[in-house]
């Protein structure tokens, strides 16, 4: 599992278990406290009701009394309220008084006349002097039907004789259905569900946004770390924050790595290719401390020049390849007109061109521009033209070519010489790989074909070897986006 979906699923889950706890609050909590506040209210009420039923009760007037008739005016009461959003038309009250055995004398709706209720909560302990309130379903099988019951004593009066507390002549009880809270605990659950979502939802949204950002960080680094591993040209990705200190640390240790590892193959293969030039030149010294002919003196001092150019040249073009294959892309592209490039290449080598008698002709269209480095691109161009004088015929023409087609900037350096055998095309991009030259010459330092590959990839292209129709070879180099 990915560590961005880990995340998201850690974080839901603690968005989730807050969800869950706001909704077991509201279940523990709201609920009975709504409950609770009609309860307090009921309490106020009974007890008002009892003070007022007193009267009647003690004057044995309590079902055909003044306050009867005052109770009974309630249920016919046309009640007009709007309580935040719910109309209220009638009350939902019903008044129970029972004697002091326990035994209903009045009831407001008229149905339980003579009942015995003693053995009720709300009326066994206020006889005895104790708060008593009970919730009862009206319905057995319903659960919603629960109504509650709160009782308040009717006392009777003060006998004159110095008693603490009055007697309990009766019991008054306020029962009210839960049912009547119902539809505000149920506007109210149905707002906190509704903001529960959204906080879901935007939680959710949250972390989605938070785990494709981690993704994305973790996955650019990651893509880095591959292409490193890979070998290839790899430029550190921007981050933020540790992932920026992160790609930095991981940009340090490749680049301690690397020089190590670039030292370490360079000065390998290096050393390997001067052994040749070296045992030549060692060769020659040895027979000239000799004496030898004029003429086998000259031949050996030529030779000793020969190969130490061979050398120097081989240091300095395996230090441009050095430099170019380090870089990890170009620092400062710039705007560069294809034709001024093939021209400026071609200048570069026009004495040794003229010496050979090859001419280097140019074909480029006006205005066509490639982004990049112009040195690179014109040591790059210099060395597919060398390779060309290398193997052209004495009086044959090197063509250049530049076009534009769905890969970016091709150019073509064509020539009429013997081509590139087809075991060797595979080959000829690889370090101090060279063949032999038409004339017997000595082979190059196999460097400048690598150096032309490395600046193509720099410049986001690549370069081919192919075989020319009519004979000859066509060098290809294609430039993309730098």
């Amino acid at each position: 599992m990915k560590i961005g979906l880990r995340v998201l699923l850690g974080y839901f889950l603690i968005v989730a278990l807050a969800a869950l706890l706001v909704g077991r609050v509201f279940v523990e909590q709201v609920k009975p406290g709504v409950r609770q506040a009609m309860e307090d209210t009921l309490i106020d009420s009974a007890n008002m009701l009892a003070e007022l039923a007193s009267d009647d009760m003690q004057a044995g007037h309590i079902a055909d009394g003044r306050f009867a008739a005052r109770v009974l005016a309630l249920q016919q009461r046309n009640i007009v309220a709007n309580v935040a959003g719910f109309a209220k038309r009638g009350s939902n009250f019903q008044v129970t008084v029972t004697d002091a055995r326990g035994i209903v004398v009045f009831d407001s709706k008229g149905r339980d006349i003579g009942r015995d209720n003693s053995k009720w909560n709300d009326v066994y302990r206020t006889l005895r002097g104790e708060y008593g309130a009970r919730s009862t379903r009206s319905d057995p099988d319903d659960d919603a039907s629960t109504v509650m019951h709160v009782a308040a004593p009717i006392l009777g009066p003060d006998d004159g004789r110095g008693q603490k507390r009055r007697p309990i002549i009766g019991v008054l009880s306020v029962a009210k259905p839960n049912q009547a809270m119902a539809p505000f605990i149920a506007r109210s659950q149905a707002v906190v569900l509704r903001w529960g979502f959204v906080l879901m939802g935007t939680a959710l949204l949250v972390g989605l946004i938070a785990a494709w950002w981690l993704s994305r960080q973790l996955g650019t680094l990651r893509r880095y770390a591959d292409a490193v591993a890979a070998g290839e040209r790899a430029s550190l990705p921007d981050g933020a924050g540790e992932f920026g200190d992160l790609g930095r640390a991981l940009q340090e240790m490749r680049d301690k790595l690397e020089g190590k590892q670039y030292v370490e193959q360079y000065v390998h293969a290096l050393t390997h290719e001067l052994k040749s030039p070296l045992a030549a030149i060692r060769s020659a010294s040895e027979l000239l401390e000799q004496p030898l002919p004029d003429v086998d003196h000259a031949r050996f001092v030529a030779s000793i020049s020969v190969q130490s150019d061979r050398m120097a040249q081989m240091v300095d073009k395996l230090l441009a390849l050095a430099a170019v294959e380090h870089r990890q892309r170009i620092e400062q592209p710039q705007q560069i007109d294809v034709a001024q490039l093939l021209q400026d290449a071609t200048d570069a080598v026009r004495q040794r061109a003229d010496a050979a008698g090859i001419t280097v002709a140019i074909d480029a269209p006006e205005s066509m521009q490639v982004c990049g480095d112009a040195f690179l691109l014109q040591q790059a161009l210099v060395n597919l033209i060398d390779n060309a004088l290398d193997f052209a015929p004495r009086g044959s023409s090197i063509e250049l070519d530049a076009s534009r087609d769905a890969q970016g900037i091709c150019i073509e350096v064509r020539d009429r010489g013997p081509g590139v055998p087809e075991f060797a095309r595979d080959r000829v991009f690889e370090r101090f790989y060279s063949l032999p030259r038409p004339d017997g010459g000595s082979r190059s330092s196999g460097l400048g074909l690598p150096f032309v590959a490395q600046v193509a990839v720099l410049h986001g292209g690549h370069v081919e070897l192919l075989e020319r129709e009519g004979g000859g070879s066509v060098a290809r180099i294609i430039l993309g986006s730098a």
